[in-house]
């Protein structure tokens, strides 16, 4: 049934191949490909080796890396220059049973150079092999045979795709990268490649899952002998020429039943009686039926099956004379084909063989029998069949069955009437439970009609709905034994009810739950609209815009209740701000401190920030080699209000800092712990606090488990644990789209998560046009290292020289601790890596990852040509995608060319540009980025406002956030303090650039470049 080929690159060994004499073969080796028997031993394989030569994107005499390949070894590659080559590589062979066992077991590895990296192809045949045994779990398979010449016949199983199954594997064909089909011809269609690639994949897995399921069966006739062989792991049978057609003909027609799906397909809609909305005050047995069935419809269509949405009724078509054009293709026999498709459905669904017999087959009419039975029995038939089913919203809707409705009550505010002042997931409320459907509760009498009923669809209150015999009893059974029908509970079991976790009482499914006083709130989910926006407290320093009070009484509800949250505006809006402002809300000697989390790159702005705007605060930053330990670091804590640290000292230090008594532990960048199995997550939530904040921008980045992990940290236990997570949310929503399982999830974490976007209608008003802010990053111990050695080695010549002499080396020296401040690599220029050497580059990085989460652009300006490219190359390979750079070097072609790629409204184009800041600062528009980055500083302020104006121009439909980054205590950070100071004569003196510093005294250029203490976290 086909075999994986495996094969794998070395980022250790050479990139180009050995130079030889003469032409270049058609085909060459594979100069960074990995041995077979390497592979086998870095997988724990037992394959079979072999040989492939695959089409591979070639750049100058090798091929070209892949994207996570290049990212180890920190290169990209320029589209323009990337050609096919034909390259030979070792492989490793896996058979289907051995494929998928490998496929189910391997994970998704993070950079490790000591452990093999998954590629983009494999992830994606990963996912692929989940989806082959989900098909099997749900019965999506089919048998089948082939003949194999020599008396031989082969029995397999493959696949059924359709419906939502069919969306999701065209979409997963969309997404493969382009090595997936390497092994094609040069001249092949690659997409086409793909999709049939996929699809023989998708067989194969599903064969062999199968398999595994099923036991070997004794070997007897034909068709026992090719039921052996679907179970078994020899997939071959011997049989007759006669055995094998007529085995072959039966299954055709059995697979053309459920297979058979072309450009449009029948299409079957059921249609309520009229009057279905009209109000009765009560359900009745009038409601159902007087004397006589209550008429029901189906009609039939046709449907686009690529564009669901696009229907056109029996009745047009029989209308239509010669082709319809209705479906947004050529149909060119249309009434044929519905007669075609309907005589395909009437062998699943022979109710609809009456209307067939009429001249032109346009609806079947159905008593609520019937009805009942084409709802429960005939329309999943169709639908898995491929063929089109409408039905009506109530009945794919689970709130309008009958259940049970929990009503909970609270004081209208927390810490009123009596109640405690800080509820929790274990505070109890008061509770009582209805019997409902939907929104409407039901009385004694109305289930009692709904007995005398004895009808599966039945009328309540103007709205059809579907009453389950089994639910009936069951409500029966709590009509009589009602004593447990109210009390107390805890807040915690509410919010299980309300993700489904558990069930009402006597088993029923829970429909409604109703909130009264500050649960209400809370269960509404908009938490921030419904309680009243809180100004700024005393101690803070600084004015909230009205988005930044409603999340910040957000905040504040949820410690009164005391729940947790995650704060996940986007980015730019200010969450620093908010959680500063809930600190100051507090006197901090009263409630105990705040521990702070977030990655180290981030330290030192916290620092800052809070000496800006909550500078009554005392912050100690928990750090360094001299970070203090045991009793000295509780004297600290018990002296601080806040305490700034890293995930990676959390780690360290976790004994520690599960010893204190922490008011609140607030976890920045909180995507560091997405993964709930990492060191970092374990120890976050293992620390004791009052309450928990997650602050991120990107509170899901690929897999709900992100979500699973935030939400567990901040409230633990509210998603229950990860495998009932997975089981009722995250496989329905992310394998089958399952629209009821997503809307549970969201009702269940809603008030827990605050997320406003800067598109958001009730944001975009507060904020102005342009947002500037200053970054402040700090260095990496081996900039603090180069910047001291050359204040040192600078300042010693500074003084012993005067006049141009002594100009031109102040500016020097202004050049290398500025180039030190970008990065090592650039002051060096040794062509070293750049990974993790620079608090700046790491700030990057970090910005980047949200601005491309979110689908936006951005624009990088630096001054200086040569870490324009470093740049360029480095966030090429960190991302995976093309980073346009313009600098000076580019002629007017190449400059347009690249501009216009960048604005491309089709999209298709890059969403990083670098751009140094001579070339690039002005005469351009780039409308299409809205986050712009001055990683370097010119100390001129309308040189970095032409560059900014790239952006921020006519054309621009949304907010501009423009960061410039300075490092903390060195000469960035203190001229850009000067400037903001003197803003009236930076304008005039300062404005013609840095000429003015080199005629500061020496006294005050020392002062100027010394690196102040706290400038390094690592």
């Amino acid at each position: 049934m086909g075999e994986l080929i495996l094969w794998a690159e070395d980022s250790k060994a050479p990139a180009q191949p050995a130079v030889r004499r003469g032409r270049r073969p058609a085909k060459q080796a594979h100069p960074f490909a990995v041995s077979a028997q390497a592979l086998a031993s870095a997988t724990a394989l037992a394959g079979s080796p072999g040989t492939a030569v695959l089409v591979l994107p070639t750049q100058g005499r090798g091929p070209a890396a892949s994207a996570e390949v290049c990212r180890t070894r920190e290169e990209s590659q320029t589209p323009e220059s990337l050609v096919d080559g034909l390259w030979e590589v070792p492989t490793l062979a896996l058979d289907s049973q051995a494929a998928l066992g490998y496929l189910l077991a391997a994970g998704d590895a993070e950079i490790d150079l000591e452990r093999p990296i998954v590629g983009g192809d494999l992830r994606a045949l990963q996912a692929l092999a989940r989806f082959a045994v989900d098909l099997v779990g749900r019965g999506r398979v089919l048998p089948g045979v082939r003949d194999v010449g020599d008396g031989r016949a082969m029995a397999m199983w493959s696949a059924v795709v359709t419906g939502v199954d069919a969306v999701w594997l065209r979409a997963l064909a969309g997404g493969l990268p382009g090595s997936f089909t390497a092994a094609c011809p040069v001249a092949v269609d690659r997409v086409a490649a793909a999709v049939r690639s996929l699809a023989a994949a998708t067989d194969a897995l599903v064969d062999a899952a199968v398999r595994s399921r099923l036991g070997p069966g004794p070997r007897r006739r034909a068709a026992a002998s090719f039921r052996s062989a679907l179970t078994g792991s020899d997939s071959y049978f011997t049989t007759t020429p006669a055995a094998l057609a007529s085995l072959e003909e039966a299954l055709a027609d059995w697979q053309r039943e459920v297979t058979e799906v072309g450009a449009v397909r029948a299409c079957f809609r059921l249609v309520e009686p009229p009057g279905a909305g009209e109000a009765t005050t009560h359900v009745t047995v009038a409601d159902v039926t007087v004397g006589e069935s209550v008429p029901w419809r189906l009609d039939f269509a046709l449907q686009s099956t690529e564009e669901p949405s696009l229907v056109v009724d029996a009745a047009q078509v029989w209308r239509a004379k010669g082709a319809l054009r209705a479906l947004a293709r050529h149909v060119a026999n249309p009434q044929e084909t519905l007669l075609g498709e309907l005589g395909r459905a009437v062998r699943l669904y022979p109710d609809i063989e009456g209307a067939l017999r009429t001249a032109r087959p346009s609806s079947l009419t159905l008593d609520v029998e019937g009805a009942h039975l084409f709802l429960s029995e005939a329309a999943p038939i169709l639908l898995a069949a491929g063929f089109g089913v409408l039905l009506p919203g109530w009945w794919t809707n689970p709130a309008m069955r009958l259940g049970a409705k929990l009503s909970v009550s609270t004081p209208a505010q927390p810490g009123s009437a009596g109640t405690e002042a800080v509820i929790g997931r274990d505070g109890l409320v008061d509770f009582r439970w209805d019997l409902a459907v939907g929104e409407h509760t039901l009385s004694e009498q109305d289930v009692a009609d709904l007995v005398e009923a004895q009808q599966p669809l039945v009328r309540v209150r103007g709205q059809w709905m579907y009453v389950d015999a089994d639910r009936l009893a069951r409500a029966r059974a709590f009509l009589a034994t009602r004593s447990h029908g109210t009390g107390r509970m805890s807040v915690g079991a509410v919010l299980a009810i309300i993700g489904a976790l558990d069930d009402g009482p006597g088993g029923l499914p829970v429909v409604d739950v109703e909130g009264q006083g500050w649960l209400a709130d809370l269960l509404s989910g908009q938490v921030d609209h419904r309680i009243a926006p809180m100004v700024a407290p005393e101690g803070f320093r600084g004015e909230l815009r009205p988005y930044q009070e409603r999340g910040l009484a957000w905040l504040s509800f949820l410690e009164s209740v005391g729940l947790g949250g995650v704060l996940a505006d986007d980015m730019g809006l200010g969450k620093t701000v908010q959680l500063l402002a809930l600190m100051c809300g507090q006197l901090p000697q009263e409630v105990g401190p705040t521990l702070l989390v977030c990655p180290m790159s981030l330290v030192g702005n916290w620092q800052r920030e809070a000496a800006r705007f909550a500078p009554g605060l005392r912050v100690h930053v928990h750090h360094g080699a001299e970070r203090p330990k045991g009793k000295a670091f509780q004297r600290v804590v018990a002296s601080c209000d806040l305490v700034v640290t890293t995930y990676g000292l959390v780690v360290r230090d976790v004994d520690a800092l599960r010893e204190m008594s922490w008011h609140r532990v607030v976890l920045d960048e909180a995507q560091a712990v997405k993964n709930a199995a990492t060191r970092a997550a374990i120890a976050v939530r293992s620390l004791p606090s009052s309450h928990r904040f997650a602050v991120t921008g990107t509170p899901v980045e690929n897999r709900l488990g992100d979500l699973w992990s935030l939400m567990e940290f901040a409230n633990p236990g509210l998603l229950g644990q990860p495998s009932t997570f997975k089981q009722r949310f995250a496989t329905p929503i992310e394998r089958r789209g399952d629209v009821e399982a997503a809307t549970r999830l969201r009702s269940l974490t809603q008030p827990f998560v605050l997320r406003r976007l800067k598109t958001d209608t009730s944001i975009i008003t507060d904020l102005p046009a342009k947002i500037e802010m200053e970054v402040v990053c700090s260095l990496t111990r081996e900039q603090a290292s180069l910047y001291q050695a050359v204040v040192t080695d600078m300042m010693d010549r500074i003084e012993s020289t005067d006049g141009i002499e002594r100009r031109g080396l102040v500016l020097a020296t202004m050049t290398k601790l500025k180039q030190v401040c970008n990065h090592p690599a650039q002051f060096l220029r040794d062509g070293s890596r750049l990974a993790g050497r620079s608090g700046k580059l790491a700030r990057v990085e970090e910005t980047l990852d949200e601005v491309l989460a979110s689908g936006e652009k951005a624009l990088l300006f630096t001054q200086y040509a040569e870490f324009g490219d470093l740049l360029r190359t480095h966030l090429g390979a960190r991302f995976g995608r093309e980073v346009a750079y313009l600098h000076g070097g580019l002629s007017k072609g190449q400059r347009d060319a690249t501009v216009a790629r960048f604005q491309d409204p089709a999209g298709g184009g890059p969403s990083l540009f670098v751009l140094s800041l001579k070339a690039g600062g002005t005469g351009l528009t780039l409308t299409a980025a809205n986050h712009v980055i001055h990683v370097d500083r010119w100390w001129n302020p309308a040189v970095e406002d032409q560059a900014t104006d790239r952006a921020f121009r006519i054309g621009q439909t949304r907010s501009v956030q423009v960061r410039k980054l300075v490092c903390a205590g060195t000469l960035e950070e203190k001229i850009a303090l000067m400037i903001k100071e003197k803003r009236g004569l930076a304008a005039s003196v300062v404005g013609t650039g840095e000429g003015w510093l080199t005629e500061l005294s020496t006294s005050a250029l020392r002062d100027l470049f010394t690196l102040e203490a706290g400038s390094v976290v690592e």
